[in-house]
């Protein structure tokens, strides 16, 4: 009985320690990969801590915490209960959960392969991995309080809240090019014109979800007195969601780029109408805003924080699920390449019919280890800031109010449509680089 216990026990233990914890992500995905399932259970990492977050806001948590016998102050033993809910309690899980995809974006540097000591480490020691998260979180409450912890962290969640705002459109510029190419595929295999008339659909359902945001915004921003900046705001982002629109299908960007065209210019104008909507909420201004962001609760969370959650990870899950290269990889080979290599090493690829993970990085990794942890340690900072409502300590009325956050989402608005603009005119300003 003893012996089976033993054996029971060392099962468990290598299940949720070894790399075979990733197999379980792929029971129900016959194609999974290794590296695809760990950066899936990376990502429920990050899940799991955002759910955490999420009920540490939650009001109910406050009072019931309220009612535990040492967290009265008539308590013999009093504990300021009360620093571990709110949004400060925000602060110091992620500032764990950050500094622990730090250090794994610094163990990950240059890394070729799975045949390396630190892959197993990368693949591998998951309930490790969440006990050492765990430490690192309850640690962080430990952080003496005041407004210095709160200060400082809050630039390092906003300069990375805004890197990460970058990212999402990197992402987002890759899928609508993937988009439309797999739908332009599928109207050519098929012989049909409507793929192009779905296409066509959506474009225009997104310009006319910007032009109709861009009239609201007009009516509800800018008709209290001392909102010249709003109305600066909305005009310029307006110009220039119409000027990347142009420039996508001039013709001599359509030669270079013949994949680019409207429909990657209509997300990008979505993406940049909803930062713009953002920044606006975040506007010290209150009188140019409508009545129902404007409010003094500070367990207060809205309906444009809900929206930049469910972005970050579609974000986040795409970047996961993708095999193809693109801009957040530097990748050694293609992962078909890997793959038609394993099989002609006669690797047996009979394992992902039955849901097991594949070793498809032995001979090159599909994607940077290290640029991976890091592009999460962004996600974190900007998840922080979004449950938080860009929250400055400073702020003892309105925690949606902030006037760095307003500049930092509208200059990364104005950094985005530079961005997007560069990628259709650098081939044809610099014809003798390759941009492939």
């Amino acid at each position: 009985m003893g012996a089976l216990l033993s054996i029971c026990t060392v099962g468990q233990l290598a299940c949720c320690c070894g790399s075979a914890a990733c197999g379980l992500c792929c029971s129900a995905c016959p194609t999974c990969k290794s590296s695809t399932s760990s950066r899936l259970m990376y990502a429920v990492m990050l899940l799991v801590t955002t759910i955490v977050a999420c009920v540490m806001l939650s009001p109910s948590v406050r009072d019931g915490l309220q009612k535990v016998p040492f967290c009265k102050e008539n308590a013999i033993y009093s504990v300021p209960c009360e620093n571990a809910v709110g949004f400060l309690s925000i602060y110091r899980i992620y500032f764990s959960l950050t500094l622990f995809f730090v250090l794994f974006s610094l163990m990950m540097i240059g890394v070729k392969s799975s045949r390396d000591s630190r892959a197993g480490i990368q693949n591998g020691f998951w309930a490790i991995k969440y006990l050492i998260l765990i430490g690192g979180i309850v640690g962080a409450f430990f952080i003496p309080e005041g407004n210095t912890f709160g200060k400082v962290w809050m630039y390092f969640g906003l300069f990375g809240g805004f890197l990460f705002i970058l990212v999402q459109l990197v992402v987002l510029i890759d899928f609508s090019h993937s988009w439309a190419e797999s739908w332009v595929e599928k109207s050519e295999e098929n012989n049909s014109n409507s793929w192009y008339y779905a296409l066509f659909f959506f474009t225009l359902l997104h310009y006319v979800a910007v032009l109709t945001s861009v009239v609201l915004f007009y009516i509800y921003y800018t008709q209290a007195s001392g909102c010249g900046l709003h109305m600066f705001f909305i005009s310029i982002n307006m110009i220039l969601c119409i000027v990347l629109s142009l420039v996508s299908v001039l013709p001599q960007v359509q030669e270079v780029q013949p994949r680019s065209g409207l429909l990657q210019a209509s997300l990008v104008s979505v993406f940049i109408t909803y930062l713009t909507w953002t920044s606006l909420n975040n506007s010290p201004v209150s009188q140019c805003k409508p009545l129902i962001w404007q409010t003094s609760n500070k367990s207060y969370f809205d309906v444009q924080n809900i929206i930049g959650l469910v972005l970050s990870f579609i974000c986040i899950l795409y970047s996961c699920i993708k095999s193809s290269s693109n801009g957040l990889s530097s990748e050694v080979g293609s992962e078909e390449n890997v793959i038609v290599s394993e099989r002609a090493d006669g690797v047996n690829t009979n394992d992902e019919e039955r849901g097991v993970a594949e070793d498809n990085e032995e001979h090159g990794v599909v994607y940077s280890w290290s640029v991976f942890h890091f592009t999460l340690s962004l996600a974190s900072l900007y998840l922080m800031m979004t449950l938080t409502n860009w929250y400055s300590p400073d702020s003892v009325i309105n925690l949606s109010e902030s006037t760095a956050s307003m500049w930092v989402k509208m200059s990364s608005c104005w950094l985005c449509s530079i961005m997007y603009v560069w990628s259709l005119v650098a081939p044809v300003v610099l014809p003798d680089r390759d941009f492939s």
